[in-house]
């Protein structure tokens, strides 16, 4: 695969992450920690940021674009967008219009990912029914895709007030929006993504990444089917980058765990064990270790499913900030060169 196509960016969530004296940091401290780390990402030449959205006490960034447009005044180059949008729970035409105006402050580094969430807290905040869930973002996407014309729309649902000739503002700087739709591993969403034209964005965040080959195969079949052109697959998947394996693997160990088994209480999972947490670096999806070795399984990764893109969430719950800003230096100056390296070999 042409190396020069392949993209690879760092997502955060805005994990409220801890000090390294093991206090909790405040909210806006951590808001500001995740401006940084996208300006340091910049600065290291990684190709693309991407902040997600949530409602709980554990993920301080309930607004990315927000927390995107100050990273977009501090930066040059750098692609910006959303490790996630819940589409669902939003309003459409809100999001083009906070996207499009990130756009204008980035200069055009603007892009959106869209998604249902693994989460459902923002269903009864903003007042949706979750049996609605399926619906909810069905239609939305039909109207997200109508909107990235930039001209009149015409359009009706159920969850909405009917549009007609309707224009949003402000426009973008290209003209169109760029667009991932996220997926967890739903053929039906695969197959949707390709019938409005949108790049496919896989949620490989347990097992082994080879295990989602049958979606970007039935992605890539469908959009020949729909007479859709080729367009991109990427990935978004958990690891940590710190200077050795050992490191990188004792630094997460505590951090990982301690989220992970809150969100286990919450779903009925069994607390994860050390064996578990290595087997999954080890033959899973999480990219853990030094720059050579993460290096290399996102290679194995991108070569397994055929991607344009891989994007690293590489926060992860109370992980301190000086080691993620680490993380962020490695990933750019050592993962990325490497992986290119890799791939051309």
């Amino acid at each position: 695969m042409p190396t020069e196509v392949l993209q690879l960016g760092l997502d955060t969530f805005g994990d409220v992450n801890a000090r390294l004296d093991g206090a909790p940091a405040p909210y806006a401290e951590v808001i500001r920690n995740v401006v940084a780390q996208g300006v340091l990402a910049d600065q290291v030449s990684v190709d693309a940021f991407g902040v997600g959205e949530h409602h709980r006490d554990d993920f301080a960034v309930s607004a990315p674009e927000m927390v995107l447009a100050a990273i977009a005044a501090r930066t040059g180059r750098i692609l910006l967008g959303s490790a996630v949008t819940v589409l669902s729970s939003d309003d459409p035409i809100r999001v083009y219009e906070r996207f499009a105006t990130l756009d204008g402050i980035s200069d055009g580094r603007a892009e959106v990912t869209l998604g249902r969430g693994s989460f459902t807290e923002s269903f009864p905040l903003f007042g949706y029914d979750l049996a609605d869930y399926e619906m909810l973002f069905s239609e939305k996407l039909d109207l997200f895709a109508a909107l990235r014309s930039e001209g009149p729309v015409t359009w009706s649902g159920r969850h909405r007030a009917p549009l007609t000739d309707t224009e949003v503002f402000p426009k973008t700087t290209r003209g169109v929006l760029p667009v991932w739709v996220g997926v967890g591993g739903s053929p039906e969403s695969v197959v949707r993504a390709a019938r409005y034209g949108f790049p496919l964005m896989l949620a490989v965040i347990g097992g082994d990444p080879a295990r989602f080959r049958p979606y970007a195969e039935l992605y890539r079949r469908s959009l020949t089917e729909l007479g859709q052109p080729i367009l991109p697959v990427g990935v978004h998947a958990p690891g940590f980058v710190a200077d050795t394996d050992e490191e990188a693997q004792r630094l997460l160990f505590p951090h990982f765990k301690r989220a992970r088994d809150r969100i286990g209480r919450d779903r009925g999972w069994s607390p994860v064990t050390k064996e578990q947490y290595i087997a999954d670096i080890e033959h899973g999806a999480m990219h853990v270790g030094s720059p050579d070795t993460v290096a290399l399984k996102i290679a194995t990764t991108v070569r397994t499913l055929g991607l344009q893109r891989f994007d690293l969430k590489y926060s992860y719950g109370t992980m301190p900030h000086e080691h993620l800003m680490r993380a962020v230096e490695l990933f750019g100056t050592k993962v990325i060169p490497r992986v290119r390296e890799i791939l051309a070999s």
